[in-house]
């Protein structure tokens, strides 16, 4: 009787059943990644330096910190994927499972801690049409789009805050009301139209949101469902995100308050706006500590030292969670494939979006240079 050979076992690290070879494997993959490192400093990169820094940071922070605040961190990123799944698993019944959606995410999320242009995000969507037999690119921007309208409202909601709670903006203005009505009656009247119109721009961003989403968001038209499934998990992966704030600030002897909380949340969110840098690298620690300066008059090097590690620690540990995920979900091989493939395909998709609005620039000043011309 033939007995067929034996199955190489997918517990296998690299799959091979061969000791030998999987020694050779590691020992190639510590060659390549030395290599590697060797590359990016040629290139201006200082990856020994920032594991120099990294490591410089964590031994300022108590263990206890890093610890809750990493708790929290993951909790953030795994109710941030469970929102995508509730949206995903209703547009494609049948075809959608918790953990690749999570791990794909998750992906998403580490590469955009040291990759430009949001690289990151796309990743995530070509990992969902990549898993997900029925996704088209669309379904999966769709999933995006449905899935920002929550943090868009929250946007909001700080940046109108921290417009509320500029110091000293209503009393130094209102302190003589009786002195000075009809000015005091004019700032009143010009601040409440100014609220309104920043109101207008922000529900106007929701709402064109909402319009996109529903073209692709099936669970849009299932209000309760889009709330326990998308909106609910949404709300507790920010809120861990205010948390994960609080530890840090809390680590480095900074008032824990829910104004100083919104003051980083507020800055941290403009700097990804204008940042050009992966991650935001640079500015996010120099709107921090403007902001921290302005609400609670933390000195620089403090407020410098507390963005710097908060960043450089969850960086690591979101890069370190996914890297874990990838492997346990997909397996080594497979997860390499997928999300190779991935980033291949979101470098394409931005290049195309980059030239689709200079196309529109272009279009844009052509027309208005032959209406110059026709007048």
């Amino acid at each position: 009787m033939t007995v067929a050979p034996a199955q190489p076992s997918n517990a296998l690290p690299f799959n091979d059943p061969s000791r030998q070879r999987r020694f050779v494997k590691i020992g190639l993959w510590i060659v390549g990644l030395a290599v590697l490192i060797i590359v990016l400093k040629l290139l201006g990169v200082d990856v020994i330096g920032w594991f120099d820094d990294l490591w410089t940071q964590i031994k300022e922070v108590p263990i206890g910190y890093i610890v809750a605040g990493l708790l929290f961190q993951t909790g953030q990123t795994v109710l941030a994927g469970v929102s995508y799944y509730g949206i995903l698993s209703a547009a494609y019944p049948g075809e959608v499972s918790l953990a690749p959606i999570v791990t794909a995410y998750a992906v998403g999320v580490a590469m955009n801690n040291f990759l430009p242009a949001n690289i990151g995000t796309f990743v995530t969507l070509l990992m969902f049409v990549a898993i997900i037999p029925s996704c088209a690119f669309a379904g999966a921007l769709a999933a995006y789009i449905v899935q920002k309208i929550f943090f868009t409202i929250a946007g909001t909601f700080v940046y109108l805050y921290l417009f509320l709670s500029v110091p000293g903006s209503f009393s130094e203005s209102l302190g003589n009301i009786s002195n000075n009505p009809v000015v005091s009656i004019a700032i009143v009247v010009s601040g409440a139209f100014l609220l309104v119109v920043v109101g207008r721009i922000f529900w106007r961003q929701v709402k064109k949101l909402w319009a996109q989403a529903k073209k692709g968001g099936v669970i849009l038209s299932q209000p309760r469902r889009y709330l326990s499934r998308v909106f609910l998990p949404s709300l507790l992966s920010w809120l861990c995100k205010l948390a994960v704030i609080g530890i840090f600030l809390a680590a480095f002897a900074i008032p824990v308050t829910f104004e100083s909380i919104m003051w980083v949340t507020g800055s941290g969110s403009l700097a990804n706006v204008v940042s050009v840098t992966p991650g935001a690298v640079g500015i996010t620690q120099a709107t921090n500590a403007l902001a921290l300066s302005t609400c609670c008059d933390v000195p620089h090097g403090t407020a410098v030292d507390y963005s710097t590690a908060q960043q450089l620690i969850t960086t690591a540990w979101n890069v370190l969670f996914a890297l874990v995920l990838v492997v346990w979900v997909f397996g080594w091989t497979g997860g390499k494939l997928l999300v190779g493939q991935s980033y291949t395909d979101a470098k394409v998709k931005v290049a195309e979006q980059k030239e689709q609005r200079a196309e529109k620039r272009r279009a844009k000043r052509e027309g208005m240079r032959e209406k110059a011309e026709g007048s």
